[in-house]
């Protein structure tokens, strides 16, 4: 009845289970009905294409199109057909998700993203459209899998235009449905497998017909004999046996659709006293419901008029969950009763037909997509917009507390957070790490797709910017930055937006920074360059000294990536004069240290001279010793380069002395193999293996290659070795 998002045989991290679809039974039995069609959906497979009646190889993988209303068991169709062919792709099933249930379409780039994680391929932070499903096609040329494409959008045409005249453009009326077309089959064909060995499966609302050699298989309702089936299986077999002229007059109310019967049926199972002529007569006297009427919407409306109210309200509420993800937290904060209540009523709505019950190990539901248009129009014609928008708020405010305590119980015990995590309701805690991680996967594509309502919502930004500050937090806490880098990317995007709209340079500043280094750590250094310059001319509006310094440094620290030292130190030089402004020593002294490292590789070794013992008697008014003695390191390493042998030796040795004061057991080891190449240089061979087999017998194997460069210009003057990622952002930003 609804489709699902991206999974695979194998569970990728975060894709949530296939929810049970309605048209195989509200409690995922055996497939109902549907025989003729799945047996031309497999002739098809083997039919001749186009290609091969013109002698050519096909260059794609074969489509198949099930077409048919939301609700129609077109979904079912597609998982059965799957089901059978799994043997014959032994890569596995991939399955997506082309629109949320409210219509909305799926931007490709998600989806490709989605399906590279499926297959455990890795993908850079903030890649487009294009490079990601290049890589997607590229990961599937040697496999042999089967794509499971659900709910492929229909892009909304134009309104039609009308002549002078009054009269309809017939020639605009006639493309309406090319333009429906044309929509969906653009957002299939940047998915097609490169290759004739996989197959594509999409289910949509229409033909496809921008993909050549797709001939569609289209659903209407079930056949009596199938319906009755169905039916059963809810309401049991005795009322239809004993009135099989009400139940097929039931079938005939509800035109055979599958979601009508399933709900039909649970309405039935919920009331053992009725007769199924009772319900048929119920339904065929409801009043018409204008062009939107239909067999599902009179079942949905005969059952949705016997629920009590609060159980109703909750009902109508649904319509709001993140892309129809829906948790027992979620039903109770919509609806401001207890989350055992909320489960409870989540539970009878399954037994209704009414929600579907999404396997995991946690409690998880799936608001089906036919319903979604028709929750809607209860809650816009029974609940004011205030009480709407206070419902959202709730679900939005809950969700930031589970992310709060998700983050809380990764900290040390005597943490202040989880002194506070303590005093949380019961129901508001998670008892362990590993608790908290295993929500945080499953319940991943509702929270993003909860941070994105929350920004697409315009009215809720406070909200928005603590959903995303506390889904950040937990993202990073329990899978790293690197790990979480594609998700933070899309969130700092959204942060990004909601900046720009409520005009906030400060954290303009902030998003432009984390997206910039991001950027850069996957390689687009240009991107990550303007983007600096942005969030430096933003972080001035905003007189943020912090982010002003931070921003002319990763300007330098692109520069020095892209080659050009002069520009990085010159940027260099500007942040410098920030840090000293403000009497920061210690950051002054680092700097010193990158200026240092520019002129280095641009050959300037008298400006790397000055700049590095201005780096160690920086260090040395902090009494950093690590980070002074490789400072001298470095030094030396300039000394050396300048021609300066017995500088560059005396040098090392005091950087070593330091380096043992401080007990850096990585550091002296580093600095012992850089004495032993200047001794060697300095013709001492004896004292050289001496050094070189003091760093060996303190770090073993580690470093039994010989006298390998342990740190670079980049590393040892205390920043990182990607020259453009020097801090995160601080808890201000």
């Amino acid at each position: 009845m609804t489709d699902q998002a991206v999974d695979t045989d194998g569970a990728a991290r975060g894709a949530a289970a296939p929810p049970t679809s309605a048209a195989a039974g509200a409690d995922g039995g055996r497939f109902v009905g549907r025989h003729r069609e799945l047996k031309e959906l497999r002739a098809d497979i083997d039919r001749a294409g186009l290609d091969t009646l013109s002698g050519r190889k096909a260059p794609r993988a074969r489509v198949l199109l099930i077409a048919g209303r939301p609700g129609s068991g077109r979904t079912a169709l597609a998982e059965e057909l799957a089901r059978q062919l799994a043997d014959a792709y032994p890569d596995g099933i991939l399955r997506a998700r082309l629109s949320d249930p409210d219509g909305t379409p799926v931007p490709t780039e998600r989806t490709a993203r989605e399906l590279l994680d499926a297959l455990a391929v890795p993908a850079p932070a903030g890649a487009g459209e294009d490079d990601l499903t290049a890589t997607l096609r590229a990961a599937l040329a040697d496999r042999r899998a089967l794509l499971l494409l659900d709910d492929v959008a229909d892009i909304a045409a134009p309104p039609v235009a009308t002549d002078a005249d009054g009269t309809d453009a017939a020639d605009e009326a006639e493309d309406t449905g090319a333009v429906l077309a044309a929509g969906a089959a653009a957002q299939v064909d940047p998915l097609l497998p490169d290759t004739p060995d996989c197959l594509v499966v999409a289910v949509s609302g229409g033909p496809l017909t921008g993909i050549p050699d797709v001939r569609p298989c289209t659903l209407g309702g079930l056949d009596t004999k199938a319906a009755l089936d169905l039916l059963t299986r809810s309401a049991g077999s005795v009322r239809i046996t004993v009135d099989p002229r009400s139940a097929e007059s039931l079938v005939e109310a509800c035109g055979g659709h599958p979601a009508a019967l399933v709900i039909a049926g649970g309405w039935l199972a919920a009331r053992p006293k009725a007769a199924v002529a009772d319900l048929t007569k119920q339904v065929r006297e409801l009043p018409e419901d204008g062009a939107a009427d239909s067999g599902l919407a009179r079942v949905f409306r005969q059952a949705y008029a016997g629920l009590p109210g609060p159980a109703a309200r909750i009902l109508r509420l649904l319509c709001l969950a993140p892309a129809g993800y829906v948790d027992p937290h979620t039903a109770s904060a919509l609806a401001g009763c207890s989350v055992s209540a909320a489960r409870a009523t989540l539970d009878d709505f399954v037994a209704l037909g009414l929600l579907r019950a999404v396997d995991s190990p946690l409690p998880q539901y799936d608001v089906p997509g036919c319903l979604v248009p028709l929750l809607r129009e209860l809650t816009e014609a029974q609940d004011r917009p205030g009480e709407v928008q206070l419902a959202r708020a709730r679900m939005l405010e809950r969700t930031v507390r589970l992310l709060q305590s998700c983050r809380a119980v990764t900290e040390p015990g005597d943490s202040a957070a989880r002194k506070k995590l303590a005093g949380l309701p019961r129901a508001l805690r998670f008892p362990n790490p590993r608790a908290a991680a295993e929500w945080l996967r499953i319940r991943r594509p509702a929270l993003l797709a909860a941070a994105r309502l929350a920004v697409a919502d315009g009215e809720l930004d406070t909200l928005a910017r603590r959903l995303m500050s506390a889904l950040t937090r937990a993202l990073a806490a329990h899978w790293g930055t690197e790990a979480a880098a594609p998700d933070l990317y899309g969130i700092h995007q959204l942060v990004l937006d909601v900046a720009e709209r409520r005009d906030l340079p400060r954290e303009q500043a902030a998003a432009l920074l984390n997206l910039a280094d991001l950027d850069a750590r996957t390689g687009r250094t240009h991107e990550a360059l303007a983007r600096y310059r942005a969030a430096l001319d933003c972080a001035r509006a905003a007189g943020d000294p912090y982010a002003t310094g931070r921003a002319m440094e990763s300007v330098g620290g692109a520069y020095q990536e892209l080659g050009d030292y002069p520009r990085a130190a010159d940027w260099y030089g500007r942040a410098l004069a920030e840090h000293q402004a403000r009497d920061e020593r210690a950051e002054a002294a680092r700097l010193h240290g990158r200026i240092a490292t520019a002129h280095t590789y641009a050959g300037r070794y008298g400006e790397a001279l000055r700049n590095w013992s201005s780096a160690v008697a920086g260090h040395r008014k902090t009494g950093d010793l690590p980070a002074r003695a490789r400072a001298l390191g470095e030094l030396a390493r300039v000394q050396e380069y300048a021609g300066r042998p017995e500088d560059c030796l005396r040098t090392c040795q005091e950087a070593v002395d330091l380096a043992r004061q401080a007990a850096d057991t990585r550091l002296l080891a580093a600095l012992q193999l850089r004495l032993a190449d200047t001794l060697d240089r300095l013709g001492d061979p004896a004292a050289a293996r001496l050094h070189r087999a003091a760093a060996e017998r303190m770090l073993g194997s580690e470093l039994s290659g010989g006298s390998a460069e342990v740190a670079g210009p980049a590393s040892m003057d205390g920043a990182p070795a990607s020259a453009y990622e020097i801090r995160s952002a601080s808890g201000r930003d």
